[in-house]
C-alpha cells in the first residue's frame, strides 16, 4: 500500500483533484477580498461544465468550448452581483437561489438539445489535452507525480500567481481590498465602489469557469448533472479557512484534494464506501469548525485585552 507507486500515484490524484477547487477557491477569494461572499459558486461552476461541453461539441473547437463556458459563468456572477447590489437582494437567497436553479437548468437545456436526461454523453465533446513536461517526465518519481496532467491543471496554479500579483501587486487590486475593508473610505477617495464590487463579481465568474470547463472538457470529457459534487462549496471553505490569502488558499485546497483523493484510493482495498465517500466533507466541517472556534477565541482575547488597557 505504501510502495512508491501507490505514493506517486495518490500525489498525482491529488493535484488532478486539486484543480477545480484552486479555480473555485480564487475566484471566491477575489469576491471576498471586495467585502462580499459568493456562495454561488457551485451553480456558477456546474452551468459553465455544461456550457463548456456542449459548446465545444457543436463548434468543433475547445476556443469554442472555452468561450462558453467562461461566458455562462460571467453572465451568472454578473447577476448575482446586479442583484445583491443594485436591487439590494439578499445575497445568501440569491446564492442559494442560484445554485438550486443550475441543478434543474442544466439538466432542462440538455434535455431540449439532445433529449437525454442530464448527461451529453452522447455529444462529441472535446477535452483539453494531457501535457508531458519536458526533462521532469524523465525524473523517476517527479515525472509520475508531475507530468501528464491536463493543461487546465496547470494554469490553475499559474491562476493563483495571477490573483495574487492582481490583489497585492496592482492598482485595482488595491482598490478591490480597499472596497472590501472601508468602503465609506474608499468612495470618500473617489472610488466607484458598486463598479469594483461589479468587477470582482465578474472575475470571480471568468475564474470559476475554468474550473467548470476543467470538470467537463479535462477530468471527463462530457457533463453530468450535478458533477460539481459540492466542489464550490470546498473551494470556498479553503479560501475562509486560509482568510483568503492565495497561497495559503491554493494549500488548504491541495490538503482537501488529497483527503479526496486518499478516499477513493482507499475504496479500491475494498473498504465501505459510504464512510469513504464522506470523508472529504468531514475534513472540511472538522476544519471550519476548528477555524471558527480560533477566530472566536482570538476575538475574546482582542475584547479582553480591550478591556484592560482601558
Amino acid at each position: 500500500m505504501f510502495s512508491l507507486s501507490f505514493i506517486s500515484s495518490l500525489l498525482f490524484s491529488t493535484i488532478r483533484l486539486s484543480t477545480p477547487l484552486i479555480f473555485s477557491s480564487m475566484g471566491g477569494l477575489i469576491t471576498r477580498k471586495s467585502g462580499s461572499n459568493n456562495i454561488a459558486l457551485e451553480g456558477t461552476m456546474l452551468i459553465s461544465a455544461m456550457a463548456g461541453a456542449v459548446a465545444s461539441a457543436y463548434s468543433q473547437s475547445l476556443i469554442g468550448g472555452l468561450i462558453g463556458a467562461l461566458l455562462s459563468g460571467l453572465l451568472i456572477s454578473v447577476f448575482l452581483g446586479f442583484m445583491s447590489l443594485k436591487m439590494e437582494a439578499d445575497m445568501t437567497l440569491t446564492g442559494v437561489s442560484i445554485n438550486r436553479l443550475s441543478d434543474g437548468l442544466t439538466i432542462f437545456i440538455i434535455f431540449m438539445l439532445i433529449g437525454e436526461k442530464g448527461t451529453t454523453i452522447k455529444l462529441p465533446s472535446l477535452s483539453f489535452p494531457t501535457v508531458e513536461l519536458p526533462v521532469i517526465k524523465d525524473i523517476p518519481f517527479i515525472g509520475d507525480v508531475f507530468s501528464g496532467h491536463n493543461l487546465l491543471t496547470y494554469f490553475a496554479f499559474v491562476v493563483v500567481v495571477l490573483v495574487w500579483f492582481l490583489i497585492y501587486k496592482t492598482p485595482l487590486g488595491l482598490k478591490i481590498r480597499a472596497v472590501g475593508e472601508n468602503e465609506k473610505a474608499a468612495e470618500s477617495v473617489g472610488i466607484n465602489v458598486m463598479g469594483i464590487k461589479l468587477l470582482a463579481f465578474a472575475l470571480t465568474g471568468i475564474i470559476c469557469s475554468f474550473g467548470g470547463a476543467y470538470m467537463s472538457m479535462g477530468y471527463l470529457s462530457w457533463f453530468s448533472a450535478s458533477m460539481i459534487a459540492g466542489r464550490g462549496f470546498i473551494g470556498m471553505s479553503a479560501m475562509n479557512l486560509s482568510n483568503a490569502r492565495p497561497f495559503r488558499t491554493m494549500f488548504v485546497a491541495i490538503l482537501f484534494a488529497g483527503v479526496d483523493a486518499l478516499a477513493m484510493t482507499l475504496q479500491t482495498l475494498n473498504l465501505p464506501p459510504e464512510p469513504l465517500q464522506m470523508l472529504p466533507y468531514l475534513i472540511t466541517i472538522i476544519a471550519l469548525v476548528v477555524v471558527s472556534k480560533h477566530d472566536m477565541e482570538q476575538e475574546e482575547k482582542r475584547k479582553k485585552e480591550l478591556a484592560q488597557s482601558k
